[in-house]
Protein backbone atom coordinates (compact mmCIF):
# COMPACT_ATOMS: atom_id res chain seq x y z
CA UNK A 1 0.00 0.00 0.00
CA UNK A 2 0.90 3.45 -0.63
CA UNK A 3 -0.19 6.43 1.30
CA UNK A 4 -0.78 9.97 0.28
CA UNK A 5 -1.72 12.18 2.94
CA UNK A 6 -3.80 15.14 1.70
CA UNK A 7 -4.91 13.20 -0.76
CA UNK A 8 -7.89 14.90 -1.73
CA UNK A 9 -5.50 18.08 -1.69
CA UNK A 10 -4.06 20.04 -5.16
CA UNK A 11 -0.53 18.01 -5.23
CA UNK A 12 -1.76 14.77 -3.25
CA UNK A 13 -4.80 14.23 -5.92
CA UNK A 14 -2.57 14.53 -9.10
CA UNK A 15 0.16 12.02 -7.11
CA UNK A 16 -2.92 9.50 -6.90
CA UNK A 17 -4.03 10.10 -10.91
CA UNK A 18 -0.23 9.58 -11.56
CA UNK A 19 -0.30 6.23 -9.14
CA UNK A 20 -3.36 5.38 -10.88
CA UNK A 21 -2.32 5.45 -14.37
CA UNK A 22 1.20 3.47 -13.88
CA UNK A 23 -1.39 0.87 -12.48
CA UNK A 24 -1.42 1.46 -9.07
CA UNK A 25 -5.05 1.54 -6.69
CA UNK A 26 -3.56 0.08 -3.11
CA UNK A 27 -3.87 3.53 -2.23
CA UNK A 28 -4.77 4.65 1.01
CA UNK A 29 -5.69 8.72 0.45
CA UNK A 30 -5.73 10.63 4.60
CA UNK A 31 -7.64 13.94 4.31
CA UNK A 32 -9.84 15.94 5.98
CA UNK A 33 -13.14 16.60 4.28
CA UNK A 34 -14.38 19.70 6.30
CA UNK A 35 -14.58 21.22 2.50
CA UNK A 36 -16.28 18.66 1.00
CA UNK A 37 -15.39 20.42 -2.37
CA UNK A 38 -12.36 18.37 -2.36
CA UNK A 39 -14.01 15.26 -3.06
CA UNK A 40 -14.04 16.34 -6.53
CA UNK A 41 -10.25 15.80 -6.59
CA UNK A 42 -10.32 11.86 -6.05
CA UNK A 43 -14.45 11.23 -7.54
CA UNK A 44 -12.26 10.07 -10.67
CA UNK A 45 -9.76 8.03 -8.91
CA UNK A 46 -9.11 4.65 -7.83
CA UNK A 47 -7.82 4.12 -4.43
CA UNK A 48 -8.03 1.12 -1.87
CA UNK A 49 -9.64 3.16 0.98
CA UNK A 50 -9.87 6.84 2.69
CA UNK A 51 -9.36 7.54 5.71
CA UNK A 52 -10.00 11.13 7.90
CA UNK A 53 -6.69 12.62 9.32
CA UNK A 54 -7.70 12.70 12.65
CA UNK A 55 -8.62 8.69 12.68
CA UNK A 56 -5.47 8.15 10.88
CA UNK A 57 -2.81 9.56 13.49
CA UNK A 58 -5.19 7.84 16.33
CA UNK A 59 -4.15 5.27 15.07
CA UNK A 60 -0.28 5.47 14.38
CA UNK A 61 0.45 4.10 17.75
CA UNK A 62 -1.02 0.52 17.19
CA UNK A 63 1.94 -1.37 16.31
CA UNK A 64 -0.67 -3.79 13.85
CA UNK A 65 -1.94 -0.56 12.01
CA UNK A 66 -0.68 -0.71 7.84
CA UNK A 67 1.93 -3.05 8.50
CA UNK A 68 2.91 -3.03 4.38
CA UNK A 69 3.40 -0.01 3.48
CA UNK A 70 5.90 0.81 0.29
CA UNK A 71 6.03 4.49 0.92
CA UNK A 72 4.33 7.49 2.30
CA UNK A 73 3.87 10.77 0.27
CA UNK A 74 3.04 13.28 3.23
CA UNK A 75 1.05 16.24 1.47
CA UNK A 76 -1.56 17.32 4.42
CA UNK A 77 -0.26 20.80 5.78
CA UNK A 78 -2.25 23.54 6.52
CA UNK A 79 -0.90 25.63 3.41
CA UNK A 80 -2.58 29.41 4.15
CA UNK A 81 -0.05 31.80 3.69
CA UNK A 82 -2.68 34.01 5.93
CA UNK A 83 -2.84 31.77 8.87
CA UNK A 84 -1.40 33.61 12.03
CA UNK A 85 -2.38 30.64 14.59
CA UNK A 86 0.38 29.44 14.92
CA UNK A 87 -0.86 26.78 17.97
CA UNK A 88 -2.69 25.14 14.79
CA UNK A 89 0.06 25.47 12.34
CA UNK A 90 2.16 23.49 14.77
CA UNK A 91 0.42 21.08 15.19
CA UNK A 92 -1.12 20.55 11.99
CA UNK A 93 2.31 20.99 9.75
CA UNK A 94 4.83 20.52 12.72
CA UNK A 95 3.81 17.94 15.18
CA UNK A 96 1.76 15.90 13.11
CA UNK A 97 4.85 15.43 10.37
CA UNK A 98 7.46 14.74 13.15
CA UNK A 99 4.82 12.23 13.89
CA UNK A 100 4.09 10.59 10.82
CA UNK A 101 8.18 10.85 10.02
CA UNK A 102 9.10 8.81 13.11
CA UNK A 103 6.22 6.19 12.76
CA UNK A 104 8.30 5.78 8.77
CA UNK A 105 11.45 4.99 10.46
CA UNK A 106 10.29 3.09 13.10
CA UNK A 107 9.01 0.85 9.83
CA UNK A 108 11.60 1.99 7.56
CA UNK A 109 8.88 2.90 4.98
CA UNK A 110 10.51 5.60 2.58
CA UNK A 111 8.81 8.95 3.46
CA UNK A 112 8.47 12.15 0.60
CA UNK A 113 7.39 15.33 2.11
CA UNK A 114 6.00 18.63 0.52
CA UNK A 115 8.21 21.37 1.95
CA UNK A 116 8.01 25.15 0.74
CA UNK A 117 9.68 27.42 -1.30
CA UNK A 118 8.38 30.30 1.27
CA UNK A 119 10.83 29.12 3.60
CA UNK A 120 13.65 31.57 1.89
CA UNK A 121 10.96 34.55 2.89
CA UNK A 122 11.59 37.60 0.54
CA UNK A 123 14.68 35.21 -0.93
CA UNK A 124 17.70 38.14 0.30
CA UNK A 125 20.44 35.73 -0.13
CA UNK A 126 19.23 33.59 -3.10
CA UNK A 127 16.50 30.31 -3.49
CA UNK A 128 19.24 27.62 -2.28
CA UNK A 129 18.84 24.57 0.12
CA UNK A 130 21.18 26.37 2.37
CA UNK A 131 20.23 27.49 5.69
CA UNK A 132 22.02 31.02 5.17
CA UNK A 133 19.17 31.84 1.99
CA UNK A 134 16.28 30.61 4.82
CA UNK A 135 13.97 33.31 6.73
CA UNK A 136 10.56 32.68 6.61
CA UNK A 137 8.34 35.62 7.50
CA UNK A 138 4.76 34.01 8.41
CA UNK A 139 3.83 30.95 10.14
CA UNK A 140 3.01 28.43 7.49
CA UNK A 141 6.56 29.17 6.02
CA UNK A 142 7.66 28.91 9.46
CA UNK A 143 6.15 25.83 9.82
CA UNK A 144 7.56 24.49 6.79
CA UNK A 145 11.32 25.83 7.70
CA UNK A 146 11.14 24.29 11.00
CA UNK A 147 10.24 20.76 10.15
CA UNK A 148 12.81 20.75 7.43
CA UNK A 149 15.51 21.96 10.14
CA UNK A 150 14.17 18.60 12.41
CA UNK A 151 14.68 16.48 9.36
CA UNK A 152 18.27 17.87 8.89
CA UNK A 153 18.80 16.42 12.06
CA UNK A 154 17.40 13.15 11.41
CA UNK A 155 19.06 12.44 8.11
CA UNK A 156 22.36 11.51 9.47
CA UNK A 157 20.53 8.59 11.25
CA UNK A 158 17.90 7.60 9.38
CA UNK A 159 17.20 3.97 8.29
CA UNK A 160 15.15 4.85 5.42
CA UNK A 161 14.40 7.43 2.48
CA UNK A 162 13.75 10.89 3.97
CA UNK A 163 12.73 13.31 0.69
CA UNK A 164 11.62 17.28 2.06
CA UNK A 165 10.70 18.77 -1.22
CA UNK A 166 10.47 22.34 -1.69
CA UNK A 167 7.73 23.40 -4.01
CA UNK A 168 7.89 26.62 -5.75
CA UNK A 169 4.62 28.24 -7.16
CA UNK A 170 2.61 25.35 -8.61
CA UNK A 171 -0.46 25.54 -10.68
CA UNK A 172 -2.27 22.91 -12.58
CA UNK A 173 -5.59 20.47 -12.33
CA UNK A 174 -7.26 19.86 -9.13
CA UNK A 175 -6.80 23.00 -7.46
CA UNK A 176 -10.11 24.95 -7.97
CA UNK A 177 -10.99 24.18 -3.98
CA UNK A 178 -8.07 26.61 -3.19
CA UNK A 179 -10.31 29.35 -3.84
CA UNK A 180 -8.08 32.99 -3.25
CA UNK A 181 -4.88 30.00 -3.19
CA UNK A 182 -5.48 28.67 -6.16
CA UNK A 183 -2.76 30.08 -9.07
CA UNK A 184 -2.64 32.90 -11.17
CA UNK A 185 -3.43 30.64 -13.98
CA UNK A 186 -6.36 29.54 -12.81
CA UNK A 187 -7.82 33.05 -11.71
CA UNK A 188 -6.74 34.88 -15.05
CA UNK A 189 -8.79 31.25 -17.03
CA UNK A 190 -11.80 32.47 -14.91
CA UNK A 191 -11.52 36.25 -15.48
CA UNK A 192 -11.26 35.39 -19.18
CA UNK A 193 -14.36 33.41 -19.29
CA UNK A 194 -16.74 36.54 -18.13
CA UNK A 195 -14.53 39.36 -19.47
CA UNK A 196 -11.93 41.01 -21.84
CA UNK A 197 -9.74 41.55 -18.81
CA UNK A 198 -6.99 39.77 -16.99
CA UNK A 199 -6.39 41.60 -13.75
CA UNK A 200 -2.72 41.63 -12.48
CA UNK A 201 -0.83 43.40 -9.58
CA UNK A 202 0.85 46.62 -10.73
CA UNK A 203 4.63 47.59 -10.03
CA UNK A 204 5.77 46.65 -6.23
CA UNK A 205 9.34 46.51 -4.92
CA UNK A 206 10.92 48.58 -8.48
CA UNK A 207 9.54 46.36 -11.03
CA UNK A 208 6.73 47.75 -13.26
CA UNK A 209 3.81 46.60 -13.97
CA UNK A 210 3.32 42.79 -13.87
CA UNK A 211 6.92 42.44 -14.04
CA UNK A 212 7.39 40.80 -10.94
CA UNK A 213 8.68 37.31 -11.28
CA UNK A 214 8.23 33.71 -10.00
CA UNK A 215 9.09 30.27 -11.07
CA UNK A 216 5.95 28.60 -11.95
CA UNK A 217 5.85 25.04 -11.99
CA UNK A 218 3.52 22.77 -13.67
CA UNK A 219 1.97 20.57 -11.23
CA UNK A 220 2.56 17.44 -13.05
CA UNK A 221 6.62 18.57 -13.34
CA UNK A 222 5.90 17.99 -9.55
CA UNK A 223 4.37 14.81 -9.66
CA UNK A 224 7.05 13.57 -11.74
CA UNK A 225 9.65 14.29 -9.20
CA UNK A 226 7.48 12.83 -6.45
CA UNK A 227 7.33 9.44 -8.40
CA UNK A 228 10.98 9.69 -9.31
CA UNK A 229 11.80 9.43 -5.61
CA UNK A 230 9.56 6.63 -5.05
CA UNK A 231 11.70 4.89 -7.65
CA UNK A 232 15.12 5.85 -6.68
CA UNK A 233 15.00 5.10 -2.47
CA UNK A 234 18.50 5.52 -2.04
CA UNK A 235 18.17 9.19 -2.61
CA UNK A 236 17.29 11.39 0.65
CA UNK A 237 17.42 15.36 1.36
CA UNK A 238 16.07 18.27 0.85
CA UNK A 239 15.66 20.00 -2.83
CA UNK A 240 14.05 22.57 -4.47
CA UNK A 241 10.79 22.00 -6.94
CA UNK A 242 10.85 24.68 -9.61
CA UNK A 243 11.89 25.20 -13.33
CA UNK A 244 15.25 26.90 -12.38
CA UNK A 245 13.43 29.97 -14.56
CA UNK A 246 11.75 32.86 -13.10
CA UNK A 247 9.05 34.18 -15.58
CA UNK A 248 7.28 37.27 -14.99
CA UNK A 249 3.31 37.10 -14.38
CA UNK A 250 2.56 39.10 -17.58
CA UNK A 251 3.98 35.96 -19.26
CA UNK A 252 1.73 34.06 -17.27
CA UNK A 253 -1.44 36.40 -18.30
CA UNK A 254 -0.40 36.21 -21.62
CA UNK A 255 -0.06 32.64 -21.64
CA UNK A 256 -3.47 32.44 -20.63
CA UNK A 257 -4.63 35.08 -23.32
CA UNK A 258 -2.92 33.05 -25.90
CA UNK A 259 -4.77 30.16 -25.00
CA UNK A 260 -8.11 32.09 -25.54
CA UNK A 261 -7.32 34.06 -28.32
CA UNK A 262 -8.19 37.44 -27.01
CA UNK A 263 -8.07 39.51 -23.85
CA UNK A 264 -5.89 42.19 -22.79
CA UNK A 265 -4.10 42.53 -19.30
CA UNK A 266 -5.40 45.83 -16.56
CA UNK A 267 -3.70 46.49 -13.41
CA UNK A 268 -5.07 46.95 -10.23
CA UNK A 269 -3.24 48.84 -7.27
CA UNK A 270 -1.10 46.79 -5.27
CA UNK A 271 -2.24 45.92 -1.79
CA UNK A 272 -1.28 47.95 1.04
CA UNK A 273 -1.53 44.59 3.32
CA UNK A 274 1.27 42.71 1.02
CA UNK A 275 3.63 45.51 0.93
CA UNK A 276 6.49 44.20 2.59
CA UNK A 277 5.50 40.57 2.77
CA UNK A 278 4.87 39.79 -0.90
CA UNK A 279 7.52 37.69 -2.96
CA UNK A 280 8.50 39.85 -5.83
CA UNK A 281 11.01 37.39 -7.38
CA UNK A 282 11.54 33.75 -7.01
CA UNK A 283 13.62 31.28 -8.81
CA UNK A 284 14.85 27.98 -7.59
CA UNK A 285 18.06 26.59 -7.77
CA UNK A 286 17.52 23.07 -9.22
CA UNK A 287 21.24 21.66 -8.58
CA UNK A 288 20.72 19.39 -5.71
CA UNK A 289 18.25 17.76 -7.62
CA UNK A 290 20.14 17.83 -10.94
CA UNK A 291 23.07 16.04 -8.43
CA UNK A 292 21.14 13.77 -7.12
CA UNK A 293 20.13 12.34 -10.99
CA UNK A 294 17.16 13.78 -11.38
CA UNK A 295 16.79 14.97 -15.27
CA UNK A 296 14.03 15.72 -17.24
CA UNK A 297 12.91 18.88 -18.13
CA UNK A 298 9.91 21.15 -16.41
CA UNK A 299 7.83 22.88 -18.86
CA UNK A 300 7.66 26.80 -19.23
CA UNK A 301 4.89 28.71 -18.31
CA UNK A 302 3.40 28.62 -22.04
CA UNK A 303 3.82 24.80 -22.31
CA UNK A 304 2.53 24.55 -18.64
CA UNK A 305 -0.71 26.91 -19.21
CA UNK A 306 -1.98 25.60 -22.33
CA UNK A 307 -2.12 21.84 -21.39
CA UNK A 308 -3.17 23.03 -18.01
CA UNK A 309 -6.39 24.62 -20.10
CA UNK A 310 -6.69 22.09 -22.67
CA UNK A 311 -7.81 20.24 -19.37
CA UNK A 312 -9.60 22.72 -17.40
CA UNK A 313 -11.69 23.75 -20.59
CA UNK A 314 -12.01 20.63 -21.83
CA UNK A 315 -10.45 21.27 -25.52
CA UNK A 316 -8.40 18.01 -26.56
Amino acid sequence: MIIVTGGAGFIGSNIVYALNQQGEEDILVVDNLTNGHKMQNIADLNIADYMDKQEFIDHLDNPNFLTHVRAVFHQGACSATTEWNGHYIMANNYAYSKRLLAWCQAKHIPFIYASSASVYGMGENGFRVDRNCEKPINMYAYSKFQFDQYVRRILPHSNSQIVGLRYFNVYGSREQHKGGMSSTAFHFNNQLKISDDVKLFAGCDDYADGEQQRDFVYVNDVVAVNLWFLKNSSKSGIFNVGTGQAETFNSMAQAVIDWHKRGKTHYIPFPDHLKGAYQSFTQADISSLRDAGYDAEFMNVQQGVTDYLNGLNNRD
